[in-house]
């Protein structure tokens, strides 16, 4: 009788996470067409099933996050900086988030240089910028505002509300506010330890991409920044 070969759980993990992720895929964009058919002065549920599109948007960015990071340990990920159109990734960014933030009345200023280009991942990029608005929805209280820049020889993105902002430890802590999980808000610090690996796989003349949390800003809440080489 042949023997079985010693199964590897992380490939079943990662498996089960591809079809977790395409579920969620499914009811989000279920969600999405429902809200977009549904004035909200005359739906009652409307408020419901902003919430409910919220969930699954953040489910499905963290499924995404958690396969990405999968297939970085595996050498599976194709690494790819190209030359960007800024502008045109911004409404790219942007249109993953319209629908939410429509649902919930919420502004969003957009400030970017429309001259702008800049060579990253731009599929990776993206997953971070559209993960810390959906992030920002959660806690502002009806403004955000997405800048991105040139700042001292890098690519500034910077994700701004008009919430209470960030616990200061979190702002003081840095790259240790992403360990442990909190077992109060139920946050785990994936997003921030996501956009940390794929801020430093991005390097130009040995300086690395690098992230970090303020409070203040334009709105006077908090910030997450990215800066890219």
């Amino acid at each position: 009788m042949s023997h079985l070969p010693k199964p590897d759980a992380s490939l079943f993990l990662a498996s089960s996470v591809h079809d977790m992720k395409n579920s969620i895929s499914v009811l989000q964009d279920t969600i999405r067409r429902l809200l977009l058919k549904a004035p909200p002065d005359e739906c009652g549920e409307y408020r419901e099933m902003s919430q409910m599109l919220y969930e699954t948007q953040r489910i499905n960015g963290n499924l995404i996050q958690l396969l990405t990071l999968y297939k970085f340990g595996h050498d599976l990920y194709p690494f790819n900086p190209e030359t960007q159109e800024i502008a045109e990734f911004a409404r790219s960014a942007v249109s993953h988030v319209t629908p939410l933030l429509t649902s919930r009345q919420i502004a969003l200023e957009v400030e970017i240089d429309s001259d702008c280009y800049w060579e990253f991942d731009a599929d990776l990029v993206n997953g971070i910028v559209v993960h810390a608005m959906n992030n920002a929805v959660q806690y502002t209280r009806d403004a955000l505002h997405l800048q991105i820049a040139p700042v001292d020889d890098a690519l500034e993105i910077r994700i701004e509300d008009n919430g209470r902002g960030f616990p200061q430890h979190m702002v003081d802590d840095g790259i240790a506010a992403m360990r442990g999980i909190n077992f109060s808000t139920g946050s785990t610090g994936l997003g921030l330890y996501f956009a940390a690996v794929v801020a430093q796989m991005h390097c130009n003349r040995k300086e690395r991409g690098s992230i970090r949390l303020e409070n203040g800003g334009k709105l006077g809440g908090g910030c997450f920044i990215l800066r890219l080489p």
